[in-house]
């Protein structure tokens, strides 16, 4: 069920950057918590942060959202 939340995420990073192949999300689910961890080409890492981290926080915003319909707890990691 949890993978819906990677499934979106994916899709929204995938739209946002120029080099939609190099994305990975990766899913780590603990007891309470599932962490979604989102690595792109450095190129792309600008895209995906946005200015002054109003992308990633609008991705973190849109996956809460989404956990929360969901009854789960999620958090975003990007990885560089």
């Amino acid at each position: 069920m949890s993978s819906e939340l990677k499934e979106l995420i994916q899709y929204v990073a995938k739209s946002l950057v120029d080099m939609p192949e190099h994305v990975e999300v990766t899913e780590i689910s603990g007891e309470q918590t599932t962490v979604i961890e989102l690595k792109v080409d450095k190129s792309d890492l600008g895209k995906v942060i946005g200015k002054q981290g109003r992308t990633a926080r609008a991705l973190r915003t849109i996956l809460n959202a989404a956990s929360t319909k969901l009854r789960k707890r999620s958090v975003l990691e990007i990885i560089e």
